[in-house]
């Protein structure tokens, strides 16, 4: 994995812990949720996603989005220099 993929993560990841704590959600309210709509998640595994020590998959996106009512650019708004 690039560097800039490892900030990318984590930075991700700090939007999703910002999101989860505004919503006052627990990591293990916001497993549950995802494990009733068919993610195979631990509280443990939402705890490595929020410090970038877990990749995200394109059906936990999705359904992190519905279950935080957030856009999808609250999720990736990321500060770096413009990617070549």
């Amino acid at each position: 994995m690039c560097k800039m993929n490892k900030e990318i993560e984590t930075a991700v990841g700090n939007n999703i812990r910002i999101l989860r704590e505004k919503k006052d959600l627990t990591q293990e309210q916001v497993a549950a949720r995802l494990q009733i709509n068919g993610c195979d998640i631990t509280r443990s595994a939402v705890a490595k996603i929020e410090v970038g020590q877990r990749h995200l998959y394109p059906d936990e996106i999705i359904l992190l989005k519905k279950i935080l009512n957030v856009e999808y650019n609250e999720i990736f708004d990321v500060n770096f220099p413009t990617i070549i």
